[in-house]
């Protein structure tokens, strides 16, 4: 019996030696590459100014439009976004100058670069806060009450917070609000006197949308 019994454990010391071991976790493969599909909604800053005229002012139209982003992760925590939408905006005259109504429209392509903190310890829910830099190019101008009207490209501020709700490894909801500080100058022709001045749009951008991480 004691030698049946140590040929059992014998075989079962050797059954256990020549098991293959319990395969390692995989890694993370997941990709760095995030990309997003946003309404957007742009609420400006109603305030600016013409030179030499006291009194004036200036508002500029709000708009909702489609917008896409691009994220790149360089670690869980640290990622540069890209944003891209183009909108058109109505300049409008107030105060001393509330007479002339629209003074013309624009487009603007603003696309916006940020470098983001994402907060990782809240499981699904992912809030992050970013700063950055935006270029505003104004194109497809015209006047209505101003024979002509060219606000100048410029650069301006952008701060953000924001959060993502993943549904699963790729799929999630997002929330994000952007403050961009800008402030173009501009040139126009109103009755054939040549004027200049300031337009504070310094937009609020309220965005929401889907979010697919690679």
């Amino acid at each position: 019996m004691m030698i049946a019994g140590c040929g059992a454990a014998a075989a079962a010391d050797l059954a256990t030696a020549t098991a293959p071991a319990a395969p390692a976790d995989a890694p993370n493969t997941q990709s760095p590459w995030q990309i997003r599909l946003r309404a957007l909604g742009v609420i400006t800053n109603d305030s600016g100014r013409v030179d030499g005229i006291a009194g004036s002012g200036l508002s500029s139209s709000n708009s909702v439009i489609p917008e896409f982003d691009v994220s790149y992760f360089f670690t869980d925590n640290i990622a540069a976004e890209l944003i891209l939408g183009t909108t058109s905006s109505k300049i409008y005259g107030k105060g001393s100058i509330a007479g002339l109504g629209e003074v013309g429209k624009t487009w603007l392509l603003p696309p916006t670069l940020t470098l983001q903190y994402h907060f990782t310890d809240f499981g699904a829910f992912k809030p992050y806060i970013g700063a950055g830099v935006n270029y505003t190019v104004f194109y497809n101008q015209s006047g209505k009450s101003a024979d002509s009207l060219d606000v100048k490209n410029t650069f301006g501020v952008a701060l953000q917070a924001g959060f993502d709700y993943m549904f699963d490894q790729h799929w999630g909801a997002n929330l994000d609000v952007k403050k961009i500080f800008l402030r173009p100058d501009f040139d126009a022709t109103v009755g054939g006197a040549n004027v200049s001045g300031k337009a504070k749009l310094d937009p609020w951008l309220v965005g929401a949308g889907i979010t697919y991480r690679f």
